[in-house]
């Protein structure tokens, strides 16, 4: 069995996305989609749920229903300028990646510039051997099984010798139907069936066993 490819989810995974970063995200999309589609902020915030429960993802809904311009609703909605200050991670984050084994890639329905900006500020860009924002998926997010399949192609990788880490239960239930290994960062006490191993965190990668043992001659 070679050694696994470890495919990681960015936001509440890599990084603590609630502290800060979402919020304003979520403000500066509000704001957008107010503008751009002339609502109140009462429509707006509802339209932006919507289509992220949907879709998973906002800008999905947009481009599909409002023929909004992918690249400029990421541009103004993800200025990385103003997240240095609230980056929230794990003190352990970068010593955890340098000791897994295998390769390392990064899966976020995040924008390009956002995912590489923010993983050069955790220092952390270097453990991975490719980085997939939402324009090298077509635009398409997760938990759409097309996204997966778009990142398996491209880095000629076979989903069973994968492992997807993820706080998000719809992208790990996508994950597991491919045929991956998955590990849901949560602190919740429940494991759905297609969780192989829940984690509160990744610090507690480095003691999984989800790879049947060698047999020995």
């Amino acid at each position: 069995m070679p050694a696994p490819t470890w495919i990681f989810d960015l936001d509440n995974t890599l990084h603590n996305a609630d502290h800060g970063i979402f919020p304003h995200i979520n403000l500066l999309m509000t704001r957008y989609i107010m503008e751009h589609l002339a609502v109140d902020e009462a429509e707006a915030h509802r339209l932006r749920q919507r289509y992220w429960l949907q879709y998973g993802a906002t800008l999905k809904g947009l481009v599909q229903h409002h023929g909004i311009d992918p690249h400029h609703f990421l541009q103004q909605t993800h200025p990385c300028e103003h997240f240095a200050g609230m980056l929230r991670h794990e003190p352990y984050l970068e010593s955890v990646l340098a000791k897994l084994p295998g390769r390392k890639i990064l899966l976020s329905n995040g924008p390009q510039h956002y995912v590489e900006d923010l993983l050069l500020r955790l220092g952390i860009s270097h453990h991975f051997s490719a980085h997939y924002g939402v324009e090298r998926l077509d635009f398409t997010p997760k938990p759409d099984p097309a996204a997966f399949r778009k990142v398996l192609t491209r880095e000629g990788l076979q989903a069973r010798h994968c492992i997807m880490v993820e706080d998000s239960l719809p992208n790990l239930k996508t994950a597991r139907a491919l045929g991956m290994k998955t590990v849901w960062l949560t602190r919740e006490p429940r494991r759905p069936c297609y969780v192989d191993a829940r984690i509160t965190s990744l610090r507690a990668l480095l003691r999984l066993q989800l790879f049947p043992a060698k047999r020995l001659p």
